[in-house]
């Protein structure tokens, strides 16, 4: 599965990640009054996201459920910026992120703790 999902279109998912199945109602009103958005931006992003298929209507009340799941969506934007970026290549990443900041004993032993975890 591939899906590319813009920020405005991250605001729906999001949405239904943090309150699982709802009326697309419900989105806008939420999504109105957390950053503005009028009902028919909504709905335009929302149908751009069943499109993409990564949401479902159902009826009744044009409910949506979450057709992708946050993991999935952060998988597939982490494998893109690790390719755009780093050349596919993951130490360059992690060279790109721990170079840019000193870090506590404490965020290098959850680091290897991490890495403890993949071996």
């Amino acid at each position: 599965m591939d899906i590319k999902l813009f920020d405005s279109e991250l605001k729906i998912m999001d949405v239904l990640w943090n309150e699982g199945d709802c009326t697309a109602k419900h989105i806008s009103n939420v999504l109105q009054e957390e950053i503005g958005w009028n009902i028919n931006t909504t709905y335009t992003l929302i149908k751009r996201c069943i499109k993409k298929e990564a949401i479902e209507r159902m009826e009744p009340n044009f409910m949506c459920h979450a057709l992708v799941s946050k993991d999935q969506v952060q998988k597939m934007e982490t494998n893109e910026l690790v390719n755009k970026l780093f050349d596919g290549s993951v130490n360059k990443l992690f060279a790109s992120l721990l170079g840019r900041k000193n870090l506590t004993a404490e965020q290098i032993e959850k680091l290897k703790q991490i890495i403890g975890d993949l071996e």
